[in-house]
């Protein structure tokens, strides 16, 4: 599912399932309905895969400059998404504009070659298998240094999980390579594979970094703490302001492609509850709606619409199960599973956002994607089974809480403070409370949410949300193996990792997914985390804002979006 480029159209880096905080307002279901409901638009059920709503328009009709004003969650704790710290959705807002890649993803999910920055991207072996890049000759790092080959050899050197000294967010695909070697010149990679990597294309259809950024494990891990390094895109970071908590892009001046019909895109760091607020404001030009209220206050705001495209982002509970941990046995975290209650979760989440509001059924594939199966079983709820198995694993109720050894069944849950997740933990904690778990909720800020506690394992549980893309095999070594760079509740085993080993060796797409799903099954089997729901996508835009909106898979085309004209 991972949680995500063109010269013109700069697309999120497919080889890195992306963090996100989940900042949604959520109101509490209650009998009857409130005034003014009843006008909405029937909500659409969470479908990927099929199209994007985003007003498409010829981007010559539009105006020629213009702001584009976004929120953010919080400022970056470092702009290098490659990075186990850059890798979260308000980061990857910010560099996909200023990023190459080689391939654009469409709103089907299927991509096209990203002509801008690659003039061919090809498999040209397969016993062993090699890919060949051949890079554009305009393509150059806005410092004036050329796009070479050596790009993605550093790049891959640095995510290949060989030199520990690097931080690194994924090493999916890069720790199968053998070599990248100089083709026919300078613009040429050729890359040879020891083991076959069933999503290739992946590994670097966008956010690609200069070597300057990836050659030397320090600069890799620190080099961007204050400012993004050289980029390569229609846009360049220009205003990093952390006192106003402001961030500006404006158009590279080197830039060899389709001309942004926008001046500038600025973004706004703002507190979950002032999103909608500042759409209303006309303070920003776009903003996600998470909640029913959110989308009545969106749509009586003059000038704003909502646009609907389901997206690959999926929000969920994630164990803790390293050694010492309170959940460290499998067995107890599936009685926990079986004991929440998911369809009450998204029943509260996405009402009034979708028609019919269904838990999430994969860890890999999202709803609607090609390869969606529902393997959720182990998982499903049933407080009689999990009062059973807490029995049988010696946690006995002594009032209102079971205990073992003296020690009570008592587990922390971690999560931002947003009135949205507050509320999904406050579901898990009155379901798990009637088979006699106390969930103590343990919220934190936003700034540091992921290096503080979830980097370094301080949760028993912990709730946030991963942005996919159309390369949702990358997350299986990502997240899912026993050493994985994103697996911060460090569970795994033998068997998991040798099927994602053979999974991800399978060049045939439709062997591919059935081997993933496997996977998928035994990832449910071992109470790995516990899928909640995905984002039904809604986005409340200015009616006049043309090519943006609710993408779905699709790629951003930076260089379309633009103003209507009048």
């Amino acid at each position: 599912m991972s949680p995500a480029v063109s010269i013109g159209r700069v697309t999120h880096p497919p080889m890195i399932r992306r963090l996100v905080l989940l900042a949604l307002v959520v109101v509490l279901i209650v009998s009857g309905c409130s005034s003014g409901y009843q006008d909405l638009p029937e909500a659409r059920a969470a479908q990927v895969g099929t199209t994007s709503d985003i007003n498409p328009r010829d981007p010559a009709t539009l105006r020629d400059g213009g702001n584009l004003r976004l929120p953010l969650t919080e400022f970056p704790a470092n702009f290098n998404e490659l990075n186990i710290d850059g890798n979260t959705s308000d980061t990857g807002s910010i560099v996909t504009p200023t990023l190459p890649g080689a391939f654009i993803t469409q709103p089907d999910g299927s991509l096209k070659l990203n002509t801008d920055y690659f003039l061919g991207a090809e498999l040209t072996g397969s016993n062993p298998q090699v890919v060949t890049y051949t890079i554009n000759p305009k393509a150059m790092w806005n410092d004036g240094t050329p796009i070479t080959w050596e790009d993605l050899k550093a790049e891959v050197d640095a995510c290949s999980g060989r030199d520990k000294r690097y931080l690194i967010a994924s090493r999916a695909g890069f720790e199968r390579v053998q070599s990248v070697t100089r083709g026919v010149d300078d613009r040429q990679a050729v890359i040879t594979f020891t083991q076959p990597y069933a999503e290739w294309r992946g590994m670097f259809a966008g956010g690609m970094q200069p070597r300057s950024m990836t050659a030397n494990p320090d600069v890799f891990n620190t080099g961007q703490l204050d400012a993004p390094g050289p980029s390569a895109g229609p846009f360049v970071v220009s205003t990093l302001d952390r006192a106003s908590q402001r961030i500006v892009l404006t158009r590279n001046p080197r830039w060899w492609g389709p001309r942004p019909r926008l001046d500038s895109i600025t973004f706004l760091v703002l507190d979950a509850s002032a999103i909608i607020p500042a759409l209303q404001n006309n303070d920003i030009d776009a903003a996600g709606v998470g909640s029913l209220d959110d989308m009545v206050t969106a749509q009586r705001t003059p000038g704003i619409v909502i646009r609907r495209a389901p997206a690959p982002t999926w929000y969920h509970f994630t164990f803790n199960g390293a050694p010492g941990s309170i959940v460290a046995d499998e067995r107890l975290r599936l009685a926990i599973c079986k004991g929440i209650n998911r369809q009450a979760i998204v029943n509260v989440v996405q009402h009034g956002l979708t028609s019919h509001p269904a838990p999430l059924n994969n860890h890999i594939f999202v709803s609607g994607q090609l390869g969606y199966e529902n393997n959720s079983a182990p998982g499903d709820y049933n407080p009689d089974q999990a009062r059973r198995d807490l029995d049988a694993l010696g946690w006995k109720l002594n009032g209102s809480v079971r205990e073992k050894d003296g020690k009570q069944l008592s587990v922390r849950d971690v999560f931002f403070d947003a009135q949205s997740t507050r509320q999904i933990a406050m579901i898990a904690q009155q379901n798990l409370a009637q088979i006699g778990i106390k969930l103590v909720l343990d919220p934190k800020p936003g700034t540091g949410f992921f290096s503080q506690y979830v980097g370094v394992g301080d949760f028993d549980i912990v709730q946030f949300g991963w942005v996919g893309n159309a390369f949702p095999l990358s997350a299986l070594p990502q997240i899912y193996t026993s050493d994985g760079d994103s697996n911060f509740g460090r569970i795994g085993n033998s068997a998991i990792d040798a099927k994602i080993d053979e999974t991800m060796s399978e060049l045939d797409p439709d062997k591919a997914r059935a081997l993933a799903n496997q996977v998928d099954t035994m990832i449910w089997q071992e109470g790995f985390n516990l899928p909640l729901f995905q984002s039904p996508g809604n986005i409340a835009v200015r009616s006049d804002l043309a090519n943006y909106g609710a993408f779905g898979l699709a790629d951003v085309e930076y260089t379309a979006i633009g103003f209507i004209q009048g």
